[in-house]
């Protein structure tokens, strides 16, 4: 159960504030919502308590993997998948859809890894967007810093 007031993520959409429980009655039937209000827009969506694990709600990481993630991003010796660009686009959708803070730093590494040797596609562009800020608003919650700095750390760890 989470509690009103408190940051949770909601996968590919990122960090949200639990505004309120409420109980509300749908075809005859009452059950019980999370009213999450996103803190990127003033976008609000119920999730129903009992579908939190069907969504994949959770928790801000915590210190210890706040430490995996950056060890992630500074392993920069990957195999980029060498498909075509809309094939690894799906996979890094399906990956960023997850809600997998892991999963959503190696996105963010390959498409920085794979900026390096070539032009990225417009979506490609997207998605590496996509992943900075996903990645970027819940590091600076998790470490309780400004999401300037996050940013500024994750472009010395990507400086050529």
């Amino acid at each position: 159960m989470f509690k009103v007031g408190e940051k949770v993520v909601y996968p590919a959409h990122g960090v949200g504030v639990i505004e309120s429980i409420q109980a509300k009655t749908i075809a005859g039937t009452e059950k019980n919502f999370y009213m999450l209000r996103f803190l990127e827009s003033d976008m609000t969506i119920m999730v129903p308590t009992e579908n939190v694990d069907a969504v994949g709600l959770r928790r801000i990481i915590g210190k210890e993997t706040v430490a995996k993630v950056y060890k992630i991003l500074r392993d920069k010796r990957v195999e980029v998948d060498q498909a075509t660009w809309n094939r690894r686009y799906r996979d890094y959708t399906d990956r960023i859809k997850t809600g997998s803070v892991i999963e959503i730093a190696k996105v963010l590494r390959d498409l920085f890894v794979l900026k390096g040797d070539k032009e990225l596609s417009f979506g490609e562009r997207k998605m590496l967007d996509t992943a900075r800020n996903l990645l970027v608003k819940e590091l600076a919650i998790a470490r309780a810093h400004p999401e300037e700095k996050i940013m500024e750390e994750l472009k010395a760890i990507f400086a050529p």
